[in-house]
């Protein structure tokens, strides 16, 4: 009998873990969002390529500059990245959470674990979560998974 290769299994377990990512397992508020996390040692370049990259599909499902993103504050690379990602999409971003009634307000959390080299990166609103892997370089990061996709009715 052969051995499986353990390539197949580390896909299906960063899959696995992806899928629970997304499921939610510790919410925020009555939104039902994740509590915003990631570790400070991801370094400003990573940060910013899966900043850039996320926002960017962010702004696919809910349209670029639209509304005002709010975000709690966050001095992380991964955080601070990511607010200057949305802003450079046009995002009117947030971190007081006091906003104009009239505006469109949609809440961000966001998500960031490492796992078996990778980080696994994850934005959430209450309508849309997106979820996807990557692998860490020198010069930032690169997507190392296919993205994942969930709406909400």
């Amino acid at each position: 009998m052969r051995a499986l290769p353990s390539r197949p299994i580390r896909r299906l377990a960063a899959a696995g873990l992806i899928v629970l990512l997304l499921s939610g397992c510790e919410s925020v508020g009555t939104d039902s969002l994740v509590a915003s996390d990631a570790p400070p040692e991801i370094s400003g370049p990573a940060a910013s390529a899966i900043a850039g990259d996320m926002v960017s599909r962010l702004a696919e499902q809910i349209g670029p500059g639209k509304a005002t993103i709010a975000l709690k504050p966050d001095t992380s690379p991964f955080g601070q990245a990511l607010e200057a990602a949305l802003k450079g999409w046009g995002y009117a971003v947030v971190t007081d959470q006091k906003t104009d009634d009239k505006k469109t307000v949609i809440p961000l959390a966001y998500v960031i674990v490492p796992f078996e080299r990778q980080l696994l990166a994850r934005l959430s609103t209450s309508k849309v979560e997106l979820g996807r892997a990557y692998t860490v370089t020198a010069n930032g990061a690169t997507p190392a998974s296919a993205l994942s996709l969930l709406k909400r009715g």
